[in-house]
């Protein structure tokens, strides 16, 4: 028996700063004994409840099922180890898999050496096996394989989502330095927007903010337009369960009212991407567009504003982005009255341009980006 088919638990991977809106998450959909640690969480699941939670989880880069843990103090070790998983409960000679690693405070210390020798293991399980093997692609392959080793613990797992859960499968097109949608679904997150009042997005770039705020508010499940699963290669796997699930979540899905979800940028090309983008999604097609400076929209009263400005970048011959800040911040004091700001910084020094004081500010870590993001309450 497998570990996972044993202990049932199993762990996702997260970016740092979500912990706490990952266990939310989690709870909602199910989960139960979390146990948070560094960048991931541990937790209990049931086959649905573990369907449900790569169909729908906004926050989670994805779930691994603990296969095989071992001691481990070397690479010859390993090797013999990992031939011993009954690798065809999981994989047949016609499919394709790709390994990933992690090492820490152990012997083996190099994370690519250890995941070539665990990808020779099941080479030479097949071939030994039945004279053939199954091939690699490193991009798109039926299954991905984890390898994880702490202090010479090794734990090697499957990953339950198929690749990165962050591959929502609506972006089509993009600019340049997109906003990566988890980050964008913790933003969405953390401001509560509930479509009480329109949600205006003024510097949206490809529009991921308003993907993942579409997204949240009509309860679309993330994983919606996603080719497969790679819980489906379990042994175990129900699909009737499975069918059961996809459909429950996706009868909850609601239509977007008329006039809340807005976004505009000065590029013509960022909104020809945004609208693109956003048309892969049910109701799409009711979010507002407009090619505009932000500088010169007229009033933005009332609203909930949520926005990514440039942050490692010049914005023009003459313009840095100290300036753009102090501008973002001038405009939103004098046409944005009565509304809510939620602004990503990338970059944390950029902070005090914007000339308001925060009512408060989140860590938030994606890309290798220490970032803030900032709430201000424009009175």
């Amino acid at each position: 028996m497998l570990l996972y088919q044993e202990k049932g638990r199993y762990f996702a991977p997260i970016p740092e700063g979500m912990e706490d809106l990952a266990v939310d998450e989690l709870s909602g959909l199910g989960a139960e004994k979390m146990t948070p640690v560094y960048r991931g969480i541990y937790f209990d699941a049931d086959k649905e409840t573990l369907y449900r939670a790569n169909y729908r989880s906004r926050l989670l880069t994805r779930i691994l099922a603990p296969l095989y843990t071992f001691r481990c103090h070397s690479t010859r070790y390993l090797y013999k180890r990992s031939k011993e998983i009954p690798w065809t409960e999981l994989l047949n000679v016609d499919q394709t898999f790709a390994v990933f690693s992690t090492v820490s405070n152990s012997r083996i210390t190099h994370s690519q050496y250890a995941a070539l020798v665990l990808k020779d293991a099941i080479v030479d399980f097949f071939r030994e096996r039945d004279g053939k093997r199954p091939g690699i692609d490193r991009t798109d392959p039926d299954a991905w394989i984890s390898l994880h080793i702490e202090r010479d613990m090794a734990t090697v797992s499957f990953d339950t989502s198929g690749g990165s859960l962050h591959r929502r499968g609506y972006r089509k097109e993009t600019v340049e330095a997109p906003m990566q949608e988890m980050l964008a679904a913790a933003i969405v997150k953390h401001t509560e927007w509930d479509g009480s009042r329109p949600l205006y997005d003024p510097m949206c770039g490809s529009g991921t903010l308003l993907s993942e705020a579409l997204m949240s508010y009509c309860r679309i499940p993330a994983g919606l337009l996603r080719k497969g699963f790679g819980f489906e290669l379990l042994p175990d796997f129900d699909r009737k369960l499975w069918d059961r699930v996809k459909k429950e979540a996706d009868q909850q899905i609601r239509p977007l009212p008329e006039g809340i979800l807005w976004g505009s940028d000065l590029s013509r090309k960022a909104i020809g991407a945004a609208r693109k983008n956003n048309h892969m999604l049910p109701y799409g097609d009711r979010i507002h567009w407009k090619t505009i400076d932000f500088r010169k929209i007229e009033d933005l009263s009332q609203r909930t504003i949520v926005t990514n400005p440039p942050y490692g970048i010049r914005v023009g011959k003459d313009q840095d982005l100290a300036r753009l800040y102090k501008e973002l911040g001038d405009f939103l004091k004098q046409r944005c009255n009565g509304s809510t700001a939620y602004i990503f910084f990338g970059n944390r020094k950029l902070i005090p341009h914007i000339g308001l004081r925060p009512s408060w500010k989140r860590p938030l870590v994606s890309g290798g980006l220490d970032g803030r993001l900032v709430k201000l309450e424009i009175y």
